[in-house]
């Protein structure tokens, strides 16, 4: 027997179309060039990511209007549902306010016969059905949107209000372990993320090696002592595409996913001719976010000159993982002026990394090597941690989403 059944303990479940229990409005946006619409208002307008930041249950927003902004339309009233019914089809929220919503959202507002025989609570928990419904049954003319017609013929549950209630205690202890459990796992995060950080500059910060471990072999050397700084030839914008063989990072895009691509004939040449960094060498970003350092896995790509650099490094004097690591902490000589912040070459050059034993370049990379293991095994218990977090998260949620199913299936 369903655990529903069993809560409903053969009581009658009424089905009604979803029309005849809800009363439905179109979202509005007020003109933006009337700044009597916008200036000083206290009256929520709601968007998409007004539901994403605040866990679906809306008291307030980012944005405001005024009443005269209103037209007569007539706000949402609290304890209706607003969803999106273009766009991001199926996502909803309930309004614990007064409020207004742009026009990507349907407002659904139980009739005033039925308000004391159905939960707004409930009605919430149940449109995560009718949003799956909703992305499955879409018009696609000009763009996306929920064949309305249909969906108003879909039939809603009305169970006893006890019922309902029980549900929604049920749901809402889910969704409260479910915050609990994301808070918990990213404050573990955050207390390996710090072990890591001290421990990095316990062995990498000169100033903490001077003032706490006190050590005399350690020396502050500037990278250009360590090696030559290169770049990739230029490319023009006439030559990249929005898609195609090889990727091209530009500094909005370095470290994460790539929105440009060469030729793979133009990438061939430039190789070829042109400096191209060797496996293991670290990539900089040398404007915008300064220093942050990605290690080249030798996949073809190719990255923006000036932009992103690097350090023509052959090991013989400094790991180059150990100085990954000292990026992490490096005192950058950012250049003044300007809108975007920028690592010259000189600067770069100027910049100070501690070496040990610099001069003994057998024993230096001993050290070397003995620190980046240490730093290795933190840095794997930090990433494992942060892939395992929405990994967890996402299992939680799976839980979640089959007990409310199981809670929410009346057929």
């Amino acid at each position: 027997m369903k655990y529903i059944e069993k809560l409903l303990n053969g009581a009658e479940v009424q089905w009604m179309p979803l029309g005849e229990v809800f009363e439905t409005r179109n979202g509005y946006t007020p003109s933006k060039a009337n700044n009597d619409f916008w200036t000083n208002g206290d009256i929520p307008w709601f968007r998409m990511e007004d539901i994403r930041e605040s866990g679906r249950l809306l008291n307030d927003s980012i944005q405001h209007i005024t009443p005269q902004a209103i037209k007569g339309k007539g706000l949402f009233r609290a304890n209706s549902i607003i969803m999106a019914t273009t766009a991001t089809i199926g996502e909803h929220a309930l309004l614990l306010v007064d409020a207004l919503a742009n026009q990507q959202f349907t407002n659904f507002q139980i009739r005033k016969s039925l308000s004391e025989r159905i939960s707004p609570m409930f009605a919430f928990y149940y449109f995560f059905v009718l949003g799956e419904w909703c992305k499955s049954n879409v018009n696609t003319s000009s763009f996306p949107s929920v064949d309305m017609a249909r969906l108003m013929k879909q039939l809603f549950p009305i169970p006893p209000l006890a019922v309902q209630e029980e549900i929604v205690r049920i749901l809402d202890k889910f969704t409260t372990l479910e915050a609990e459990l994301e808070a918990e796992l990213e404050a573990e995060l955050d207390c390996r993320k710090r072990q890591y950080e001290y421990y990095r500059n316990q062995l990498l910060s000169l100033d903490v090696i001077n003032r706490e471990r006190k050590l005399d072999y350690v020396e502050s050397v500037p990278l250009g002592k360590i090696g030559e700084i290169r770049m990739c030839k230029r490319i023009l914008k006439e030559q990249t595409k929005d898609s195609g063989d090889i990727p091209f990072y530009k500094i909005g895009t370095f470290g994460k996913t790539p929105n440009s691509y060469i030729s793979k004939e133009l990438f061939k040449e430039y190789k070829l001719k042109y400096n191209y960094p060797k496996i293991g060498e670290v990539l900089i970003s040398a404007s915008g976010t300064i220093g942050k350092a990605v290690i080249f896995d030798g996949e073809d790509a190719y990255f923006q000159d000036s932009n992103i650099v690097w350090i023509e490094n052959d090991e013989s004097m400094v790991l180059n993982k150990y100085l990954f690591y000292c990026y992490q902490i490096a005192k950058w000589k950012i250049a003044e002026g300007g809108t975007i912040q920028r690592l010259y070459n000189d600067n770069l050059k100027k910049t100070m990394i501690p070496v040990p034993y610099f001069g003994d370049n057998k024993k230096s990379l001993a050290e070397q090597q003995r620190i980046v293991s240490i730093l290795d095994k933190f840095e794997t218990l930090t990433t494992s941690i942060s892939e395992g977090l929405p990994k967890e998260i996402e299992l939680r949620r799976k839980q979640y989403e089959y007990y409310r199913n199981q809670l929410l299936s009346f057929a």
